[in-house]
């Protein structure tokens, strides 16, 4: 017996998609489950669904005992068929599904999900801290799962999830050796889950995009405890946590040679980690550095505001972050995170859409997007955005200095390859931002450890360590250039996504048309992900962004803009050229 296409069943709303129905299926099915008509449809007595025996375009025939399906199959595509039959719930006269009111198209190819739809969890174990017989009890929580929460920050040493599950009681067997009965409980209870064990997750988004994580457990919230099951949520973090509290694992040596390989030296030995994604090389000049039995973290935040990009030079400045994603560790210079080319490009329109679609020469769509609108000029006043001084005392011969960096400097506008505050926003500012705002007292790093021999130590003793008046002075004020514009996307889950990722965004004007000329000037353009977070449910997948800029207006470039039905290159001279 074959095995048709069409299925009389209620109509569902489902997804479009490009895809095309399958008709080689093997008979899986006995063929006494259906009863068979002599009109071409068969019943199935387990499910009363009745179904043709033809696919689509061919004619069931009869004569003489012999039965079969003639003529030639018509393929559609998943769209095509949804049309034809949806265009059978009105059908009248000869057609070949009429009068039928709940007729839809099988799926006999699972379809594409959609990315707000759940992702697929892949595993989450948690490894009991308590070994029996020399063996770690695992047990696998994914069965209970209601709810995870992914974060990570370009302003966090670390990343951080929060998982809420659901336990039925009997999650894991704490028989007694030696003991013929059951002893099952909660996973809390019974595991017993006290604190730092170790959970690996792993998720797959509906891009085909991998949440591979390994983590450890620091607090336990359990809440909602009945009889017969318990809810709980569990709050993870990153291994070099627990590391970087261990008083062992202090910065107690005198590091020497450059600041990116200190970084490389505290992540491998002092926070035994072995999650580096990447580190920037730091300029030529070395930096002697004494731990002074401080903590790892605060030791690598301190060096990040004294490091500097090679070839540092006035259009090349100071500054770098040093954060965690899923990928691992980051240190870079903020000229390469706002230097870098864009991963994604998003388009938010207000246009209704049963998917998350985007529009073409797009990778998303935004479901969601709002921007801080608030304007603060004292606060940015105060923590140095626009100019500031340090006023630094050397010990070693004993003076002060005072040196003002600010971004008026002619020889920083325009030196910037991607994002820049430019001269114009600033001169709305007037005179009062070209004057230091931020006063920064610092002591100079003279006669740090040098090395070499005895000669050699008491010259370089005389010396500067770094260069503090420049270095220091534009690490602040780019940090705090860092949010001149600040907007949140939601999206579609999507893995690919970190923290430090440039982006493209366009926001479509009042028309809300993406085949229309009316895009945000003051909105669109390239952004990077400040902060990021995966919300994951039994229902539905988001990802989350807060995006930053050391600038306003739509600046960058995204090569494959669509404007109207044409796509075209804005560059940064001409942000938006006319289409003729």
């Amino acid at each position: 017996m074959k095995y048709p296409q069409f299925a009389a069943c209620l109509l569902l709303a489902l997804p479009v998609c490009a895809q095309t129905v399958k008709t080689n299926f093997e008979n899986t099915t006995p063929d006494s489950r259906y009863t068979v008509h002599n009109d071409g449809t068969v019943t199935d007595n387990d499910t009363g669904l009745m179904w043709i025996q033809c696919s689509e375009g061919q004619i069931w025939e009869s004569n003489g005992g012999a039965e079969d399906c003639t003529s030639t199959t018509i393929t559609y595509t998943w769209d095509a068929a949804m049309t034809l039959a949806v265009t059978a719930l009105f059908a009248s006269g000869q057609t070949t599904i009429h009068n039928i009111h709940n007729w839809r198209v099988k799926e006999t190819e699972r379809l594409k999900k959609q990315p707000t739809e759940p992702c697929e969890i892949e595993k989450i174990v948690v490894s009991s801290n308590k070994k029996e017989g020399g063996k770690t009890n695992n047990v696998d929580l994914s069965g209970g799962f209601m709810l995870l929460q992914y974060y990570e920050s370009l302003l966090s040493n670390t990343i951080g999830v929060t998982y809420t599950y659901s336990d039925a009681g009997n999650s894991v067997n704490n028989k007694k050796e030696g003991s013929n009965c059951d002893n099952t409980g909660t996973v809390i209870d019974a595991l017993p889950l006290v604190g730092g064990e170790i959970v690996e997750l792993s998720f797959t988004d509906n891009r085909n995009n991998n949440l591979d994580l390994k983590l450890k457990v620091n607090t336990i919230t359990p809440f909602d405890d009945k009889t017969t099951k318990s809810a709980a949520q569990i709050q993870l973090v990153s291994e070099e946590v627990f590391e970087n509290e261990a008083e062992p694992n202090r910065v107690k040596v005198c590091l020497e040679g450059k600041i990116s390989q200190h970084i490389d030296t505290i992540l491998k030995d002092n926070l035994n980690s072995s999650t580096v994604a990447s580190i920037e090389e730091t300029g030529a000049k070395n930096y002697n550095f004494i731990g002074g039995t401080r903590k790892p973290f605060y030791c690598i935040n301190l060096l990040a505001t004294k490091a500097a990009p090679q070839g540092n030079k006035p259009g090349n400045t100071a500054g770098f972050l040093f954060w965690q994603t899923s990928e691992g560790y980051h240190f870079k210079s903020l000229d390469k995170i706002l230097g870098q080319s864009q991963k994604k490009s998003v388009i938010y329109n207000e246009t209704p859409s049963s998917n998350d679609t985007p529009a073409a020469g797009y990778d998303l769509k935004a479901l969601a997007y709002s921007r801080d609108s608030a304007i603060n000029v004292k606060n940015k006043l105060l923590m140095g955005a626009y100019t500031t001084e340090l006023k630094s005392f050397d010990l070693y011969n004993p003076k002060w200095e005072e040196t003002s960096f600010s971004a008026f400097d002619p020889n920083l506008q325009g030196n910037q390859k991607y994002l820049t505050m430019s001269a114009e926003e600033l001169a709305d500012l007037g005179e009062i931002a070209k004057i230091p705002s931020r006063v920064i007292w610092q002591v100079k790093d003279t006669g740090v450890q040098p090395g070499g021999d005895t000669d050699e130590q008491l010259d370089k003793s005389k010396e500067e360590n770094f260069d503090l008046s420049n270095i220091y002075n534009q690490s602040i004020m780019r940090y705090n250039q860092l949010f001149a514009s600040t907007i949140t996307l939601t999206v579609g889950g999507d893995f690919s996504l970190h923290a430090g990722d440039a982006i493209w965004v366009d926001i479509a004007g009042l028309k809300a048309d993406t085949e229309s000329d009316d895009i945000n000037e003051k909105d669109g353009g390239v952004y990077i992900i400040s902060d990021l977070s995966h919300y994951v449910s039994l229902k539905e997948t988001y990802t989350k962004m807060n995006l930053i800029r050391d600038s306003t207006g739509r600046k960058g470039t995204h090569n494959t803009f669509r404007k109207g039905t044409n796509a075209h290159t804005v560059t940064q001279d001409n942000f938006l050229p006319n289409i003729k």
